[in-house]
């Protein structure tokens, strides 16, 4: 059933709009990430959640209960921001403890509370330190028991790894979801990061332009993008232009050469369509070892290497990407010709439209 809801939500400010009627239906205990770049409404939508903002129009509704008018410190939302805004006077069992101390909880109550979550957390030996005294992960940790602290209904984070190192990001936000998970807390996630997305979500919102672009599971948003903004933020993606020149049998044009693509098929004929190819579907072999001359395959020239560890990425003329084994990329250095065979089944195809967005090869 639905927990959290967000209907026909729209914000405004000045001539922007910030939110041009997003709806977001989240069960009980699931976690859901509102990816995007800078300015897409993501933040917008949390901080209207939160009761920092109300919404031209639309409605919050929590439980079956409608909160769009109720004030910030009753709706019971607990909240992590990107930089921890801990009390620096403090220690951070003080800091846990504020929240419960306001609400007129007694002592006993209070202090058995906050040792669990410190626990929680994994900071039971720090309980007296000061927020100077802590690292950056550790006064994140501390901002999240905080958050925990009044039992809150939805749990909201905007953006809490950004300012951390890329260790410990990986470290706290695997914590993050561990501790989701455990305590079945409904949680809304606000982030650019997609790999931080698709790592610990149940479900991602792409935003994009105050709406959203496409909501799925974070298989479904990799494999299955709905749009072309989508298939550019989610992972690195190759786009190849090209005309339906044979709907029947799925066959299309890209730069005077025929590719067949299974999804084609029932295209009309001159359609304009955009095939989306992931680097690790894309095949390649040297040059002259056979494979040239095969159906769906374009020959290209290696441009760059780099190096990922276990998988090496290839660039190459004509936009290319491919990612493969870096054992195996050592026989493809750079300047070497290259047959790169698109595969039949297994790429998207969308309609293509003359105002694509741009935005490099995603994050």
């Amino acid at each position: 059933m639905t927990y959290l809801q967000l209907e026909s939500l729209h914000r405004s400010f000045g001539s922007v709009k910030a939110l041009s009627g997003i709806d977001i239906a989240l069960g009980e205990g699931e976690f859901l990430s509102l990816l995007g770049p800078s300015g897409c409404g993501k933040t917008t939508a949390l901080r209207l959640v939160a009761g920092f903002d109300r919404p031209d129009r639309g409605r919050i509704v929590v439980d079956g209960k409608d909160i769009t008018g109720v004030a910030p410190n009753k709706r019971d939302m607990g909240m992590v921001f990107q930089a921890y805004s801990l009390f620096p006077n403090m220690t951070a069992r003080q800091n846990v403890e504020f929240g419960l101390r306001i609400r007129g909880r007694d002592k006993g109550a209070r202090r058995g509370r906050v040792d669990e979550l410190l626990e929680l957390v994994g900071l039971g030996h720090a309980g007296d330190r000061y927020p100077h005294q802590l690292s950056g992960g550790m006064q994140q940790r501390v901002a999240l028991a905080r958050a925990l602290a009044i039992e809150p209904r939805v749990l909201l984070l905007d953006e809490p790894l950004s300012a951390l190192d890329a260790k410990v990001r990986v470290q706290l936000r695997e914590e993050i979801r561990r501790i989701q998970l455990e305590l079945g807390i409904t949680t809304l996630y606000v982030t650019h990061d997609q790999e931080e997305a698709l790592a610990i979500s149940d479900h991602v919102a792409v935003m994009y332009g105050g709406v959203i672009e496409q909501m799925g599971t974070p298989s479904e948003m990799y494999t299955a993008p709905k749009t072309p903004f989508v298939a550019e933020f989610i992972g690195t993606m190759n786009r190849l232009e090209a005309q339906v020149v044979d709907g029947a049998s799925g066959e299309v044009e890209h730069a005077g050469i025929r590719l067949r693509i299974d999804a084609a098929r029932g295209r009309q004929n001159g359609d304009r369509v955009l095939i989306l190819i992931r680097p690790e579907a894309l095949e390649l072999h040297a040059a002259g070892n056979g494979a040239n001359g095969d159906a769906n395959t374009l020959s290209a020239e290696v441009v760059t290497q780099t190096f990922l560890g276990p998988v090496t990425r290839l660039k190459m003329t004509g936009g290319l990407i491919a990612d493969m084994s870096t054992a195996r990329a050592t026989a493809l250095p750079v300047g070497a010709n290259v047959v790169a065979h698109v595969p039949a089944d297994g790429v998207q195809l969308l309609t293509l439209t003359d105002d694509l967005p741009d935005i490099g090869e995603g994050t």
